[in-house]
């Protein structure tokens, strides 16, 4: 039987020198990720499990609280980055989550040192923050497609009445 606190996500949500430190225990392809992942949906499973398949390990950068609001406004995120980070934590795929204050995930990825960077299929290779310095060490970049119809802001937009 599993301990319990191996089955705490809180235990895969970790600082930046922590995950460096994991990283360098890490045997394989560490797969890199990173979104607001504000309220998690199918569309976001598509895309962790994809990631979780181009390696032996996958890492998501989570943008802090102050970086959603600059970049999607003063009423986002919906949850707070460590009710966020404890959600992606707590699914199988995800080994490791980190945040970020910054806008783009360019310095975590520097300092990881990912050997995969995966994105969701509204990037493509040359708009993938991180992805030469990826590329420049010999590592592979992927794009997953969208899943159809699976987006936050349409959920936000439901949930406020609206159409769907």
């Amino acid at each position: 039987m599993t301990a319990p606190d191996a089955l705490d996500p809180a235990r895969k949500v970790m600082g930046w020198d922590e995950a460096r430190a994991w990283r360098a225990g890490v045997r394989g392809r560490l797969v890199f990720t990173n979104g607001v992942f504000d309220l998690l949906h199918p569309g976001h499973v598509d895309v962790l499990v994809g990631a979780r398949r181009q390696g032996d390990a996958l890492v998501v950068g989570l943008n802090a609280d102050a970086s959603v609001r600059r970049l999607k406004g003063p009423e986002r995120p919906v949850r707070s980055e460590a009710e966020r980070a404890y959600v992606l934590a707590a699914l199988g795929v995800v080994d490791a989550v980190v945040v970020f204050g910054e806008d783009t995930p360019l310095e975590l990825v520097r300092w990881l040192g990912p050997d995969v960077i995966v994105k969701g299929g509204d990037y493509r290779e040359d708009t993938i923050v991180g992805a030469p310095e990826v590329r420049a060490r010999g590592g592979d970049v992927v794009v997953i497609p969208l899943t159809p119809g699976q987006s936050t802001t349409s959920i936000i937009e439901k949930l406020r009445g609206g159409t769907r």
